[in-house]
């Protein structure tokens, strides 16, 4: 994602934040802003989706879950410039290289919290969908991830706002995102706190916002774990 962008404009004398900056940069917010969308969608899709079947796999085969979660939690503790790094002499400076090492970083909030969610599910209630003929796959997909959902949306929440912040370290990478401002202002020969305000502040409002919509979704999709809470 090397989509070229207006160069941004600074003066000499700076205030510490300027509204006219922000208006002839306002493609170049947008754009970048739309970078950090689709950098953090990405990671946290491929994320559930490999958190998903390796969760799959642990509920099945129980000697599975300790070597799955330490492998998860092995690559959780590396630094994302490391992460990063690594990528870069195998993938170059490319969009996969971003997304890998965001997507690894939401793999052992994700399986935890799905392992932990689905075990959660009352006994009886499995044992009742069993006695109403349900396979092991169809008890799993209709029952018991259903169910688990609260506690796989707290997940969820977690691994988004986590990898919000992460996104802004891969404008190192020049795959954009909101860092670009934050390292754009840092670089300035005279340090311009405009861009890296926009950033930061972009950064934490998405982060907000997409934390309130997963909630938001929680309480639509799973409204008996509200009503339990009363």
């Amino acid at each position: 994602m090397h989509a070229s962008v207006t160069p941004l404009l600074a003066d000499s004398s700076r205030p510490l934040f300027e509204w006219r900056w922000v208006e002839r940069n306002a493609d170049a917010i947008l754009q970048r802003l739309g970078e950090h969308i689709a950098l953090t969608a990405t990671a946290l899709g491929v994320g559930l989706v490999l958190s998903l079947a390796l969760a799959t796999l642990c509920l099945r085969y129980r000697w599975f879950y300790p070597f799955v979660v330490g492998a998860a939690g092995a690559l959780y503790v590396i630094p994302s410039l490391g992460a990063f790094a690594l990528l870069v002499p195998l993938l170059g400076f490319t969009f996969a290289t971003s997304v890998i090492p965001l997507a690894t970083y939401t793999l052992l909030i994700l399986i935890r919290n799905i392992v932990t969610g689905v075990q959660q599910v009352p006994t009886e209630v499995r044992e009742a969908a069993v006695g109403m003929g349900f396979t092991r796959r169809r008890l799993l997909w209709q029952v018991e991830l259903p169910l688990a959902l609260p506690v796989v949306i707290a997940g969820l929440r977690v691994a988004a706002v986590t990898t919000i912040g992460l996104v802004t370290v891969t404008s190192l990478l020049g795959n954009g995102g909101l860092g670009y401002f934050i390292r754009a202002g840092i670089q300035t020969p005279i340090p311009n706190p405009s861009p890296i305000i926009v950033g930061i502040v972009l950064s934490i409002a998405l982060a907000v916002l997409v934390d309130l919509l997963l909630w938001l979704s929680e309480r639509a999709l799973a409204p008996w774990a509200r009503r339990a809470v009363r």
